[in-house]
Parts: C-alpha cells; sequence; structure tokens
C-alpha cells in the first residue's frame, strides 16, 4: 500500500541520522573566557590586586603602629603575637611589612605615571617635529647614559629624604626611555597614508598628533609603564636600602631590609618577608605588563 511503512528487521541496527550541519564550538565568554585567552593577564592582575588590597586594608589586617618601640621584645623570631616576628628596636616586622605596601606601590604608580606623561610630550614633539628631533634626542640620550641608580643617588643626594623626592628623582631617571620609545613609534605613524592625506587636507599639526599620532602610541606606551612601575619599585627599594631613600622613620620594605642586613644571618626573616612581598609585587607587574603586550600587539596574538 501506497504510503504504508517499510518493516525494519530486528537485528539490523539504525545510525542516527548526521545532521546536516556540525554544532559550533562552544566560544567562552565573559570572565571566564578573558582569563583563558589571557591567564598572564589573568593571574598578574589578581596578583597585584591582592597587593593593592594589602595596602588600602593595612591598618584592618591584624596590625598595629608600624614605628611603635618596644626594646624589650626586639629580635623575637615569628609566633603567634608576631606573626612576621620584630626588629632589632622591637617594632612588628609585619605591620612594618603592611605598611610598607603603601610606599612601594605609591612610588611605583606615581613613577609610571609622571614619566608616561612626560615621556609621551616629549617623544611626540621629538617624532614629529623634524627640527627639533637631533637636539631632543641627543638630551636624552645623556640622560640615559647615565644608570638610573647612580642618577637617583645624585638627584636625592642635592635634596632631603621624602617619598616625593624619591618619586621626582626616579621620574627624571625613567622618562627619556618612554620619550625613545614613543619617539620611534611617532617616526612610523607619520609616514604613514592617513597621515599624509590629513596633511594634504590642511590639517594642523597639533590636531594630526591628536587625532591620528597619540592614539596609536597608547598601546605600546601602557605596556612600557608596567616595566617602568616595577622598576621604579625596584630602584626604590635599593636607594631606600642604601639609605639615600625615603627617611628610616616610614615603614617601606627597602628600609626594613636595610636595618635587617646586619642581622641577615642570625635574623634572616627580618630581610625575607619584605624581600617575598616586593618580589612578588614585580612579579605581577611584570606578568600585566608581558600580558598586556601580547594582546596589544596583533603579531604575538596565538588565537584568531
Amino acid at each position: 500500500m501506497l504510503g504504508s511503512a517499510v518493516p525494519v528487521p530486528a537485528d539490523v541496527a539504525v545510525e542516527p541520522a548526521m545532521p546536516d550541519v556540525l554544532p559550533p564550538i562552544k566560544v567562552r565568554r565573559g570572565l571566564a573566557g578573558f582569563v583563558y585567552r589571557h591567564p598572564t593577564i589573568a593571574f598578574g592582575a589578581a596578583l597585584l590586586i591582592a597587593m593593592l588590597s594589602i595596602a588600602v586594608l593595612a591598618p584592618y589586617l591584624g596590625t598595629v603602629d608600624p614605628t611603635a618601640l618596644s626594646p624589650a621584645k626586639r629580635t623575637r623570631a615569628p609566633s603567634a603575637e608576631f606573626w612576621f616576628g620584630t626588629d632589632m628596636f622591637g617594632r612588628d616586622v609585619y605591620s612594618r611589612v603592611m605598611y610598607g605596601a603603601r610606599v612601594s606601590l605609591t612610588v611605583g604608580f606615581s613613577v609610571a605615571i609622571l614619566a608616561s606623561l612626560a615621556g609621551l610630550a616629549v617623544g611626540l614633539i621629538s617624532g614629529f617635529v623634524r627640527w627639533a628631533d637631533g637636539i631632543i634626542m641627543r638630551i636624552m640620550d645623556g640622560m640615559m647614559s647615565i644608570p638610573p641608580i647612580l642618577l637617583a643617588v645624585a638627584l636625592m643626594a642635592l635634596t632631603r629624604a621624602s617619598v616625593t623626592n624619591v618619586v621626582t628623582a626616579i621620574t627624571i631617571a625613567e622618562f627619556p626611555r618612554v620619550a625613545r620609545l614613543v619617539r620611534g613609534v611617532v617616526l612610523s605613524l607619520r609616514e604613514q597614508p592617513y597621515v599624509d592625506a590629513a596633511v594634504a587636507a590642511g590639517t594642523r599639526g597639533p590636531m594630526i598628533i591628536l587625532r591620528h599620532i597619540l592614539p596609536n602610541t597608547l598601546a605600546p606606551m601602557t605596556v612600557q609603564a608596567t616595566y617602568i612601575c616595577a622598576s621604579a619599585m625596584i630602584v626604590e627599594a635599593i636607594l631606600s636600602f642604601i639609605g639615600a631613600g625615603t627617611p628610616p622613620s616610614v615603614p617601606s620594605w627597602g628600609n626594613i631590609m636595610a636595618e635587617g642586613r646586619a642581622l641577615w644571618q642570625v635574623k634572616p626573616f627580618i630581610v625575607f618577608f619584605p624581600a617575598v612581598f616586593l618580589s612578588l609585587t614585580v612579579l605581577a607587574v611584570n606578568l600585566l605588563g608581558d600580558g598586556l603586550r601580547d594582546m596589544l600587539d596583533p603579531r604575538m596574538a596565538k588565537r584568531l
């Protein structure tokens, strides 16, 4: 009969029909997708946020006055009462390390912002204004020929010890590198066809810089700023360690290590804990910079 179903023997296996179109590959979205695509940024940012939280919430993390002296409790080993022990003046090392995060992060972020802004301005002018390029770059070359730590020590020797002066000294030592980076980017951008078109259309130089040059320099400058931030924290610790940085009364990781170096062989915990926190913070900033470089540079992309 027409329309009747043909019976299928019971011993014959029926394979399921294959779909005409394969199901699309599930794409991770949201925060989980970002972490999957950029694990370096996620790990570095999480570690840096943890350090920022420590700096902001230091008074609420079971700390005491980091400058309070207690000679009767000096050089105590880590215990339930003193988590990181005490230094040679009886001060709580745990409290000093927690509050020291404020100094290092303040110096690192301040130097990164100020050096980036100064280097951006100098690099834009040097790269776009041809007659000023040679003069400005020779000055930058002269400043870069001096090691940053020596230049910072020389500048600190002319002023009194303070966090503001430390930031100023390290900024002067670091911004020439940003200027050279931005200048190199501008030299390649000013030869692009869209810049020639803007010039042919009668657009003035400052407007060309703001509309066409500046936006394309932000990505490499942002990556460079992360490395400057990490370098500034290390330089600040070195300056404090040799007595040319923040005042001894200010709890910073460099000062804590400087005060504990005399007892390093018998009381290593005084130096160990601030050194670990400094290393973790620098590691977090460097990981964040590496991740931003991979994300912003299409040539480094691993996935399309």
